[in-house]
């Protein structure tokens, strides 16, 4: 007889007060559920870390979904293997794209899962086959509509979605400046992922070196940072700009609210003088009309070598409360991915 399957999971126990803390998260272990008829029983092979998993931990959430419940099992997209299987759409052994959070075992009746085939390295489908790059896609060519030769600017450009923002902007053949913390970071968005420029943010003089770094302006601003880094861009906005904003990750450990000088007089009056359009998205909205197309396109942009993914892979379920921390901190480079199980 085997032994009973034991579920480790992450649950939430604190809300956090700025930055989170890895007191804030409690590793549980208890007896794996049972799939029932229809049912199927997944083991996580993959887990994705994503900046709105912050917003998750707050009692309201982030204004699109409920925040998590104390207690519940933190939320998350993975990659799970199908261990049991109750249900005939789903034979055991296959590999699906699913939602059952920071947990080694969940059951599913099947609903939302995605059967990933055999993807060769099947944690892209977290990254830049999955939210992310889906994120990028939508964000840059339905809203942001970049055309050959103009400015394309992008904050925490080596991460996981502001890296594929960059590439598909050099794919439109525009000029493409990123905005990235460290040498090394804005080194790689050059000589890799063929950026024009690339300017540390944690250098002094931001406004002065974007505004040599863009001397025609900037036509478009893909925005998921805020602070400084909007600072610095909002002069450099050009007539008829662009601002897709998928996030404000600058500003997700504040503690009441945003801190320092309103800059919402200044935004205001760019907005309205040089007719930006500025556009909020959540990328959710979006999976039913443009899913199959960013998928269909960025396979193919991969497999020809015009995209290249950088992951951030960290072992173990238990690490994951550290490595989210890290990610708000920009300590990532690329996207960032736990891997729960290796078998």
């Amino acid at each position: 007889m085997s032994e009973p399957r034991l579920n480790r999971r992450i649950t939430l126990t604190a809300r956090p007060q700025g930055l989170p803390r890895t007191s804030d998260f409690q590793l549980e272990t208890q007896a794996a559920p049972e799939p029932a008829e229809g049912e199927v029983l997944l083991r996580t092979r993959f887990l994705s870390l994503d900046p709105y998993m912050r917003g998750m931990m707050d009692e309201a959430g982030p204004g699109y979904a409920p925040g998590v419940r104390l207690g519940q099992t933190m939320v998350g997209g993975t990659i799970s293997e199908v261990v049991e299987s109750r249900n005939p759409r789903f034979k055991v052994g296959d590999t699906v794209l699913s939602n059952v959070g920071w947990q080694d075992y969940a059951v599913s009746d099947g609903a939302g899962l995605t059967p990933l085939g055999d993807l060769p390295q099947p944690s892209l489908a977290l990254g830049g086959l999955g939210m992310p790059g889906f994120t990028a896609y939508v964000g840059l060519l339905d809203i942001g509509e970049p055309k050959a030769g103009e400015t394309v600017v992008v904050a925490a450009a080596t991460g996981a979605v502001g890296s594929v923002v960059g590439q598909l902007a050099k794919l439109k053949g525009a000029r493409v400046v990123g905005i990235a913390g460290g040498v090394d970071k804005c080194r790689h968005a050059v000589e890799v992922l063929g950026f024009d420029e690339c300017i540390d943010h944690r250098e002094p003089d931001l406004k002065q070196r974007l505004a040599v770094a863009c001397p025609d302006g900037i036509d478009v601003y893909f925005e998921n940072v805020g602070g400084d880094v909007l600072d610095a861009v909002l002069p450099l906005l050009n007539l008829h700009s662009r601002v897709p904003v998928c996030g404000f990750i600058a500003h997700y450990n504040e503690k009441g609210g945003a801190h320092g000088t309103d800059k919402r007089t200044q935004l205001l009056a760019t907005i309205l003088a040089r007719r930006v359009r500025m556009q909020g998205f959540i990328i959710l909205d979006h999976y039913t009309d443009r899913f199959a197309a960013f998928r269909r396109d960025m396979s193919q942009w991969i497999a020809q070598g015009r995209i290249r993914l950088q992951e951030d892979i960290v072992d173990g379920l238990e690490q994951a409360p550290a490595a989210l921390i890290g990610l708000l901190q920009g300590r990532n480079f690329g996207k960032v991915v736990v891997r729960v199980t290796d078998e």
